[in-house]
């Protein structure tokens, strides 16, 4: 029940500014954000790849509502694109971009907006050797996102989409996605939807998760399993041995913070582990989403306000 109490909270302003506040709040965002600005997080992205794990990187921010922000926001995903060319990190990092954070939502061209700033970074991870995965957010913008995914497959085909396995839709998404050069990742979803456009059980959730995924193994694509989830995990492993896909003819990814020793294990397994990295100063609605998503980050965070020895 609290899951849709804290997804509404994600987008509270009034809320954003007592969280930011409370002192307590920093050492537990620590355990899901790799810091507020670019260098911290390169520090985490140099320990993960040089234990044999991959990484995409995320630059906080969503819900732009002025084309200087959404500037901003390319500006640091070209930024953050050039530190990983310097670095020579190309092959182990992509970036995650959320186009409401290039401009998507602006009632004025939105879309061209969004598809202008996004193309400038994938370009720019093409010419490094790396990619770009567009995060799918609310299914108001599933439409318009895999619009912006068309349009940069043309010339960047490694460009990655995700689909959320709560929204009725992402079925007949998956297997039109399921093509040669595809890159998918599969997530649950993490946004509050409405039930005329998502699963509201979980055990349904699930049920599409499995559907969606037996599709994209079974196609020519790129499967990408973004789950924590032990029974999802078996399956996929379970699909990958029923297609014939050897490790590294698919991933899983896991967020940063969370599982970290299933994320270990199975990269010793010899399977393919990405780590999805966020940083940045605009943390409140990941970190938000996040608590939302299992009632042991919950408790992890409530468990920091109550003083030790209590």
């Amino acid at each position: 029940m609290l899951g849709p109490v804290l997804l509404a909270a994600s987008r509270s302003d009034r809320l954003r500014r007592v969280v930011a506040a409370a002192p307590v709040t920093r050492p537990v965002v620590d355990r899901f954000v790799a810091g507020d600005a670019l260098h911290p997080a390169l520090d985490t992205v140099r320990a993960l790849t040089a234990s044999g794990l991959d990484v995409t990187l995320d630059h906080l921010g969503e819900d732009v509502t002025d084309r200087a922000t959404a500037r901003a926001t390319r500006d640091a995903y070209l930024r953050l694109l050039e530190t990983l060319r310097d670095d020579r990190l190309g092959p182990r990092a992509e970036v995650s971009v959320k186009l409401s954070a290039f401009g998507q939502a602006l009632p004025d061209g939105g879309h061209d907006v969004a598809l202008a700033n996004v193309t400038e970074v994938a370009e720019l991870a093409t010419s490094i050797g790396t990619t770009v995965t567009l995060d799918m957010e609310d299914h108001t913008t599933v439409d318009s996102t895999l619009a912006v995914l068309a349009e940069l497959r043309k010339e960047h085909p490694q460009t990655g989409a995700v689909l959320q396995s709560y929204l009725f839709r992402t079925e007949d998404d998956a297997r039109a996605l399921a093509v040669a050069g595809s890159r998918v990742r599969l997530v649950k979803g993490a946004y509050n939807e409405p039930a005329r456009v998502a699963f509201q059980n979980k055990r349904d959730v699930d049920k599409a998760y499995v559907r969606a995924l037996r599709t994209l193994f079974a196609g020519e694509g790129y499967p990408m399993v973004g789950s924590h989830d032990p029974r999802i995990i078996s399956i996929a492993q379970e699909f990958a041995a029923r297609y014939h896909r050897p490790a590294g003819d698919y991933e899983f990814q896991m967020l940063y913070g969370i599982r970290t020793a299933e994320q270990r294990r199975l990269a010793d397994e010899g399977e393919r582990m990405r780590i999805y990295v966020p940083y940045g100063a605009d943390w409140y609605g990941y970190f938000m989403r996040r608590l939302a998503e299992r009632p042991a980050n919950l408790a992890f965070f409530l468990r920091s306000f109550v003083p030790a020895g209590r």
